[in-house]
């Protein structure tokens, strides 16, 4: 690429809320009900917290006027276009996200580009200063899933009405722009398209190259491209598409003042011929072939496209300028700072060549419902984005902060940004790796990198310890598992000389005394590691300016309550171990204020042998009686979901005291039996039993069940068993 660098102003931070409404069947999803933000005006001046210089955001025909222009109400419009020009924010503004427009139109529709011209006009004349626009987003992407695969209204399966979607939605944009320019001349065009690439085997080659070049089509239908020239006129010829339906965007071509890339993780296809490599839910064929059509980044042993080619490739396409409209990974959150960070830097990179990239867009700033089913399916799957929903009021994660670096032309850096995302690192292979043929400037890191500021772990020989070094190889967070020998806890010396060698940027602290009934015996011992061992961590790390995250119980509170306890609730412990954990509490969030504190209970996990639910099964079978307590009410925690929040608190900043537990507040004998049925097993065997029959020594609480003031953040108890079992069969 020969390109003289271009004098630009500088790479801007841009965001966006999903607001796609689809449609299945005669169902609408509504994304923007789903994440309250149509409820809450003030999520504006969040967003504007930011720094961020434009917004994509919705104006959509399906919720302004369902029943037509004469009956529309701009009332949330209104308002929140006008909080948006208070605050100094360009709205981007859609018309249509993955939408199908009201119920009496459809993407087949010949009159559904007229009628959303006629909107758009509306809103250019009420709104005349928004400057830009995307009338319809990823006009291909949508009647791919509307047209070609069924998944959307009007769920057609075919080329033909792909085709029509496709074109009736790219007549659309020129129609609408059209029509917003007869208000405001000088507005501009944002088109967003997802710019995925498909490689294959050779026996596939056909079919892959027909991929990517259908990819560009909306794009090149737009800038007036498809001539009987071009690769793919003969594609719309043999789906019975008029060339003169072809020849319209000739004569009225509407380029993009700005192309928008969106780019997902699975947005790399490969294609194989070999279908005995993959689950029978990715076989499918073009009816000259069958093949699997899997994630490349799962299969490509070069690894992904990335950013940065595909940006490459869109700016030496049309020459005009681009942005990455649409950034978001779901996973964890070091994760989604990788990806984020790689979409800036890939950026900034290739405007050092002389590429005109205009910005990068954090999307899902509230996050998003469903789209692990393409939202077919109201399942409630939720993955957060830059701020979490989980929380009484949208909380800002760690995304914020590095947001809110990149609007300000600053760097972000965190020990966690060393190591390569999972889509470079070998693990990511889930199938014999293929030669995908292409070279890409994201390399697959052969080992992980070396930080100088690991995070530290103590506890070695512990289930939580032991559970926080397994999760941390899988998330790519370098640590430091420590044994007593190498950090005692309860000697000063040891734990400065141990931060002091290591430079930790957090530590977690597992280590504890942890055996309830002994500690009536040994109440020194037991304060000495759970409190005192506590409050000489929080008195290093604060010196150090270095994270601590620590553990209490549900042993703190005494019981008399009938609802779960919440985190300002006030601690009563009946034990002596409930006492060296409330002492830890105070003295913790004294010393170091933001150090974060998590309660939580009840343990069971797929990784060890000697918590409840494992010793259940154990015990059913072998064809044994097992007993629980039926009037010992506890929230089940399942150590995965535990240590994922966990790391993900700490990450975000997040200071005080947690609550962590699964959603539910359930006795254990219930626990007993709802487990043994969700695994087919006799729960007859189970016997219920009051808790003084138990032969426990420390007195317990009746009811210790946890919720939260701050954020339900772990996935319902049901689902954790579920998954507990799963995972318990894999190990």
């Amino acid at each position: 690429m020969n390109l003289e660098p271009l004098s630009l102003p500088p790479l801007e931070m841009w965001a966006g809320v999903e607001c796609t409404v689809n449609r299945v069947g005669n169902e609408y999803f509504d994304q923007l009900e789903r994440n309250g933000h149509a409820t809450r005006l003030n999520d504006l001046d969040r967003f504007a917290a930011l720094g961020i210089r434009a917004i994509r955001y919705p104006v959509l025909w399906e919720r302004v006027a369902p029943n037509g222009l004469e009956k529309a109400d701009w009332t949330w419009t209104d308002e929140r276009l006008e909080r948006l020009r208070e605050l100094g924010i360009c709205p981007i503004v859609g018309l249509v996200h993955h939408g199908s427009g009201p119920r009496d139109t459809s993407l087949i529709d010949p009159a559904f580009p007229e009628r959303l011209a006629e909107f758009a006009h509306a809103v250019s004349d009420r709104y005349p200063w928004v400057t830009h626009y995307t009338p319809v987003n990823e006009p291909l992407t949508t009647a791919r899933f509307s047209g070609l695969y069924g998944h959307w209204y009007p769920h057609g399966r075919d080329d033909r009405t792909f085709l029509r979607a496709l074109l009736v939605q790219c007549r659309s944009v020129a129609l609408s722009m059209q029509a917003v320019r007869q208000v405001n001349p000088d507005a501009q065009l944002v088109q967003t398209e997802d710019m995925g690439k498909t490689f294959s085997t050779p026996l596939l080659a056909y079919q892959a190259d027909l991929e990517n070049q259908r990819r560009w089509l909306s794009l090149d239908l737009l800038c007036g491209r498809i001539n009987p020239d071009h690769p793919l006129w003969h594609y719309f010829c043999q789906a019975d598409i008029e060339a003169a339906e072809l020849e319209w965007f000739l004569e009225h071509p509407c380029p993009p003042d700005i192309v928008g890339i969106n780019y997902y993780l699975t947005s790399d296809r490969l294609l194989d011929e070999q279908l005995e490599k993959y689950p029978t839910h990715f076989h499918g064929g073009n009816g000259q072939h069958e093949y699997a059509d899997v994630e490349a980044v799962r299969v490509c042993g070069e690894g992904v496209a990335g950013h940065y080619r595909l940006l490459r490739e869109t700016w030496e396409r049309y020459q005009l300028p681009v942005a990455v409209t649409e950034v978001h990974l779901c996973c964890t959150r070091e994760e989604q700072l990788r990806w984020l960070k790689q979409a800036w830097e890939a950026a900034q990179q290739l405007r050092g060549e002389g590429a005109d990239i205009r910005a990068i867009t954090a999307w899902s700033l509230l996050g998003a419902y469903d789209w692990n089913s393409l939202v077919t399916r109201a399942n409630n799957f939720y993955e957060p984005g830059v701020f979490d929903l989980r929380s009484p009021t949208p909380r800002a994660t760690a995304l914020a902060t590095m947001v809110s670096h990149f609007s300000q032309g600053k760097t972000y850096e965190h020990p966690i940004l060393e190591t390569p995302g999972w889509w470079q690192r070998p693990e990511r292979l889930f199938y014999p790796a293929v030669n995908c043929n292409f070279s890409s400037s994201s390399t697959i890191s052969p080992a992980r990198h070396a930080t100088l500021s690991p995070l530290v772990i103590t506890g070695a020989t512990g289930t939580l310890g032991q559970a926080f070094a397994r999760i941390c190889d899988i998330r790519g967070i370098s640590y430091r598992l420590l044994t007593r020998q190498e950090m005692n806890i309860t000697d000063v010396q040891s734990v400065e000389r141990s931060l002091d060698e290591l430079k930790p940027w957090a530590v977690i602290n597992t280590a504890g005394y942890v055996r309830v009934d002994d500690a009536e015996r040994e109440p020194h011992l037991c304060q000495k590691i759970n409190a005192d061992g506590a409050a000489i961590l929080a008195q290093a790390c604060v010196e150090r300016s270095v994270g601590l995250v620590t553990f209490s119980s549900d042993l703190v509170f005494d019981g008399t309550h009938t609802k779960p306890y919440l985190e300002s609730h006030q601690v009563s412990p009946l034990n002596v171990y409930g006492h060296s954990k409330a002492v830890a509490e105070k003295w913790v969030l004294q010393t170091h204020p933001c150090s974060l504190v998590i309660r939580t209970s009840a343990f069971f996990g797929p990784w060890d042998r000697h918590n409840f639910l494992t010793i259940l099964l154990q015990t059913l079978a072998a064809g044994n009686l097992f007993v629980a307590a039926n009037d010992a009410v506890v929230s089940p925690t399942y150590v995965p979901d535990l240590v994922n929040t966990t790391l993900d608190l700490l990450i975000d900043g997040e200071c005080g005291l947690w609550h962590l537990a699964n959603p539910g507040a359930i006795a254990w004998a219930e626990l007993a039996q709802l487990t043994a049925k969700l695994a087919g097993m006799d729960v007859s065997r189970i016997e219920a039993r009051p808790s003084h029959s138990l032969g426990w020594v420390a007195p317990r609480p009746v009811y210790s069940a946890l919720g939260s003031e701050r954020g339900t953040l772990l996935p319902e108890l049901d689902q954790a068993i579920v998954r507990y079992l799963r995972e318990r069969q894999s190990v």
